[in-house]
């Protein structure tokens, strides 16, 4: 089914700015609440989310064209998100407390004053929503749980692609932000492009989030350098993430990986910041042989005419280079692009180039010399994957150039289906993110919105609770270097 996205209205300059202010009205009384009652909140909201799935889905369907089934796997996610940030703000680990007691006898030539340091709230934070993950990038996503568990408010600049949706939501985020009493600047959100612009630039925003193409990302990152004060713009831009196929796994198990390549790049119509954008493949192998033999699955609908036409603009871009040739492009089903790993060296930035939907570019190498030589001309990646039989020198220098690459690098699977975690890593060099020590998937992502404070030979009545020799809140800390207790 097709249906046409009727925009929603774009938030008026007072209400950007008022929702703005009731953000940093809330910072300080929502920093200041304890771990259990932020807990409470982002336990809150996943119950309402999961009470209200049936109707949220049905918008959903009828905003993103995303199958049902899909959604609801999503909704789950996002539910379980909220509720694994609960339980790493009761934890008390992000705090990453640290006491140095006095030491005058310390050896670096005078005496150690008493230091205890713990990461603290950096303020309101903008999250840009993402659109094709309407529940789980969107207004109650990563960024928003990780945010409130951190300690700060947070403005929702909603995406387009699916503003019912995004009303919907938010209007059960405002119901459970009055049940558990928390301070009602919590959570705001605006619509349309200029709306997100002015709230970033607003001096009481303290941090950004965007998730979405690299050239809206750049823009909205060289703003968030340009300020007055520069603040901390953690932008998910764009990523190939790379597929490298040894000799070995190539001759062992090339209908396995065929297999398993459809079913990666096809899945949600390829509308995936990990589906895999580049294979590299023996040129003797069977792997494409085993690909156009197999039976294509069903891609679906791309999301909105906004991502059809991106995509169609990149795929054209790539499939009109002289040296790519079409492999398949069965109606409704991935599109195969082919071509070699000298092709790639000779253009790499023609070649590596991101298709936001059901295609990918099979890269045909030589030898092990230039599918290392390919490997190592990687710039920065969410995911590197190495499919192969063993831990021999191919792999291993593999995984060199993998890891300089890439935020998270894989074996022998396929890097769609983010796993939330506490070690997850969904994050990479520049160009895949902005800030490459962050991640916006898993516990850790909390360390976007904190910064660390220390405080010096201070009264113990005057110290935070985290901070007090007697611990009364309970959390892990470390005592003059020894591990967190």
């Amino acid at each position: 089914m097709t249906v046409t996205i009727l925009p929603s209205a774009d938030s008026t300059a007072e209400e950007v700015d008022a929702a703005v202010e009731a953000a940093a009205a809330a910072a300080a009384p929502w920093a200041d609440t304890s771990a259990g009652d932020r807990a409470r909140l982002l336990d809150t909201v996943a119950d309402r989310l999961d009470s209200h799935a049936a109707e949220l889905i049905r918008l959903a369907v009828l905003e993103t064209r995303l199958a049902e089934a899909r959604l609801r796997a999503e909704l789950q996610r996002t539910s379980f998100q909220l509720r694994l940030f609960a339980r790493a703000v009761v934890d008390g680990g992000f705090l990453d407390v640290r006491v140095d007691t006095a030491d005058a006898r310390w050896p670096m030539g005078v005496p150690r004053p008493d230091l205890r340091r713990m990461n603290i709230p950096l303020g309101p934070v903008l999250n840009f929503a993402a659109s094709n993950f309407p529940f789980a990038f969107s207004v109650a996503g990563g960024d928003t749980a990780s945010a409130w568990a951190a300690g700060c408010p947070v403005v929702v600049k909603a995406n387009p692609g699916h503003p019912a949706l995004s009303r919907a939501v938010g209007a059960l985020i405002d119901e459970a932000i009055a049940e558990c009493g928390a301070p009602r600047g919590l959570f705001g959100m605006v619509f349309g492009r200029d709306a997100g612009v002015r709230a970033l630039a607003r001096p009481a925003v303290a941090a950004v989030t965007f998730t979405g193409s690299t050239a809206g990302g750049r823009a909205l990152y060289d703003l968030a350098c340009a300020r007055p004060v520069p603040i901390p713009f953690y932008g998910e831009l764009g990523s190939i993430n790379p597929v490298f196929v040894t000799a070995e796994a190539a001759r062992t198990r090339a209908g396995e990986i065929a297999s398993g390549l459809l079913t990666a790049v096809s899945s949600s119509a390829g509308q995936l910041c990990t589906k895999p954008g580049l294979v590299a493949v023996p040129e003797d192998s069977t792997v494409v042989a085993e690909l156009l033999a197999a039976p294509p699955p069903p891609t679906g609908e791309l999301l909105n005419d906004q991502i059809a036409e991106g995509f169609a603009r990149a795929l054209t871009q790539v499939r009109s280079h002289p040296q790519v040739r079409v492999l398949a492009e069965p109606p409704g089903a991935a599109v195969l692009l082919a071509t070699t790993a000298r092709a790639v060296l000779a253009d790499r930035d023609g070649l590596m180039r991101e298709m936001f939907g059901p295609a990918t570019l099979l890269v045909t190498y030589r030898d092990t010399a230039e599918l290392l030589e390919l490997a190592r001309s990687l710039h920065g990646e969410l995911t590197v994957s190495i499919f192969g039989e063993g831990a021999d020198e191919t792999t291993r220098a593999l995984l060199t150039a993998a890891t300089a690459a890439a935020g998270r690098v894989l074996w022998n699977s396929w890097p769609t289906g983010v796993s939330v975690t506490y070690a997850q890593q969904h994050g990479g060099p520049y160009p895949a993110t902005t800030t490459p020590a962050t991640t916006s998937v898993g516990t850790a992502a909390m360390a976007r919105f904190l910064r660390p404070i220390a405080f010096q030979s201070m009264p113990e009545e005057l110290l935070p609770p985290a901070l007090r020799s007697d611990n009364p809140l309970g959390v892990p800390r470390s005592v003059d270097g020894a591990r967190p207790q």
